[in-house]
């Protein structure tokens, strides 16, 4: 018993001086309207954009495919889901753009990098 009770008292002493949690990043008005002026282009952007997803995939499976039947349906497959994706993130990234966090879609625009699959990672601070 009295073991336990110097071992509650050591743990609430050491509680009590602990140092306070802090973010990684302080959020200042600049870095704030960045990434809600970010967050709304790109969201705008996507939602514009989200089809051009469709033939980006059909260039991206046939060229990963020999056959080019095959690569043509797994890119429109693929097209239809990214497509689908890129939009609905887009209007996401749009009502949601008061959040200071980095837009959904990756890459952000899908004009940056034509030859990549897009890849979607919601709700990040940081990078």
């Amino acid at each position: 018993m009295k073991v336990t009770t110097r071992q509650a008292l050591i743990l609430a002493i050491l509680l009590l001086f602990s140092p306070q949690i802090r973010a990684s990043e302080d959020i200042t008005a600049e870095i704030y309207f960045s990434r809600a002026g970010m967050k709304i282009l790109s969201g705008v952007a996507n939602v514009a954009t989200g089809w051009m997803e469709l033939p980006k995939n059909i260039s991206i499976w046939s060229q990963r495919d020999s056959n080019p039947l095959i690569g043509v349906t797994e890119g429109t497959l693929w097209g239809i889901y990214h497509t689908v994706g890129r939009t609905a993130n887009g209007a996401v990234d749009f009502l949601t753009f008061w959040l200071p966090t980095y837009p959904i879609p990756n890459p952000v625009f899908v004009w940056d990098d034509f030859s990549k699959e897009t890849d979607y990672l919601g709700w990040r601070m940081g990078r």
